[in-house]
């Protein structure tokens, strides 16, 4: 193990023989779509329990429970860490907890499940990330003390969460970005249309499909417990779809309205999309992985998370990545595939032009523009998605980032172990 802490730099671990063995996730479903009345509580049970049956590990055999979700958005929702464990059918023995650094929050559970193992105090954790944005909450605060005359005032926490209130708005950041690199609104909607063009073609081919979970109605049980009962739209089966991709044109794209400034690049089609669904996975020590005969996807190397100006928060992966970089003692060259979260494609497109990065190695499975966002989730999905896409390609090196609301970026390296 060899660790880091710089105040400039940020922060930063190797690990030892740690394996992410694999995972599953839920179709993404469109704002208000699909899904968009399923709690993120019974989302994350989805992913769980299909991530222990797709990495062939037993709910028995899990030591801790991580989990992340950022906008609570159920009644129950201080119990959603607990309440994924005891349905995916974890011991009731085993402790869970939840994780919060924003949009860098699913990769959190793995770096904290790492570094759990690492201390000894698990061999095995699973990993859950999940979101619904959909059920996102009208608040509002203070009502029990009164109000003021004629001063009822209520917020909506999804449309308050895109405001960084020490700051600008997310949706500014990226402008600023797009001021600082001289990036057009032209090259935008281009890398916009590639996402979805590449999430098209990957969902032609079939590569989601052993990612995805079917959801369908059903009832989650646990011993002694209530049971927790799950109901799809009517003559919705076997829901599969990830809701938010959709065929464009360069021609349309030019046609929608700046979102956050006037005649800035980012629009509502060039930014990463409003959704709902979980992931999660199942890491694991290396005797572990040995002892049950498994092939895991991916060995963790290592992660770093960083900080800087919240004005140019997409710029966060920059810093985490030249981090990994540098505890690792590899170089830009021995990295075969990056996954960038897509917050906005002006974010994105600063980040390559400050790390040269061959577009033709990034996201080549569309990224949160097409597939969408799903705050806790992401981190999660990028991990599993990059894992999978480097046993595809024989590729040795995979660092998979996200920038951070409030000014942070997080990644994480991954070694192919099958190569």
């Amino acid at each position: 193990m060899k660790a880091l802490h710089d105040r400039e730099k940020g922060i930063g671990i190797q690990y030892d023989d740690i394996f992410l063995i694999n995972g599953a996730r839920t179709p993404f479903g469109k704002f208000c779509g699909t899904i968009g009345h399923i709690s993120p509580t019974d989302l994350g049970i989805y992913a769980s329990r299909a991530a222990l049956e797709r990495s062939d590990v037993q709910a028995e055999a899990i030591d801790q429970v991580l989990t992340a979700n950022i906008g609570q958005s159920s009644v129950d929702a201080y119990f959603l860490p607990r309440h994924i464990g005891l349905y995916s059918g974890i011991p009731t023995g085993v402790p869970a907890v939840m994780l919060q650094r924003i949009c860098g929050s699913g990769f959190e559970t793995i770096i904290g499940g790492a570094e759990q193992i690492t201390l000894g105090k698990a061999e095995t954790v699973i990993c859950c990330g999940t979101e619904n944005m959909s059920l996102a909450p009208t608040a509002c605060f203070g009502n029990r003390m009164g109000y003021p005359f004629g001063r009822i005032a209520f917020k909506d926490m999804l449309w308050e969460a895109l405001n960084d209130t020490a700051a600008v708005p997310m949706g500014c950041t990226a402008e600023n970005v797009a001021i600082k690199y001289g990036i057009t609104r032209e090259e935008a909607d281009i890398f916009a249309k590639l996402s979805n063009d590449r999430a098209i073609t990957a969902t032609g081919r079939g590569f989601f499909k052993d990612e995805i979970v079917a959801l369908n109605s059903t009832v989650f049980e646990a011993n002694g417990l209530k049971p927790r009962k799950v109901r799809l739209p009517k003559k919705v089966k076997d829901f599969v779809t990830d809701e938010n991709i959709r065929t464009s044109s360069l021609e349309n794209l030019a046609h929608l309205p700046s979102s956050f400034t006037d005649k800035g690049v980012q629009t509502a089609a060039n930014s990463s999309g409003i959704v709902d669904g979980a992931a999660a996975v199942v890491i694991a020590k290396d005797s572990f992985v040995k002892s049950e005969g498994l092939t895991p996807l991916s060995k963790i190397v290592a992660s770093a998370s960083s900080a800087l100006d919240p004005n140019l928060m997409g710029l966060g992966p920059v810093k985490s990545i030249r981090l990994l970089l540098e505890i690792t003692g590899l170089t830009p060259d021995d990295i075969g595939l990056v996954e960038i979260n897509e917050a906005f494609a002006a974010q994105y497109l600063g980040c390559e032009k400050e790390l040269e990065l061959d577009r033709n190695i990034v996201n080549v499975n569309g990224g949160a523009i097409a597939l969408g966002h799903p705050l806790a989730a992401t981190g999660t999905r990028l991990a599993l998605t990059i894992s999978r896409e480097m046993n595809n390609r024989g590729v040795k090196y995979g660092v998979a980032s996200a920038c951070i609301g409030g000014g942070q970026g997080t990644a994480i390296l991954l070694e192919n172990p099958n190569v």
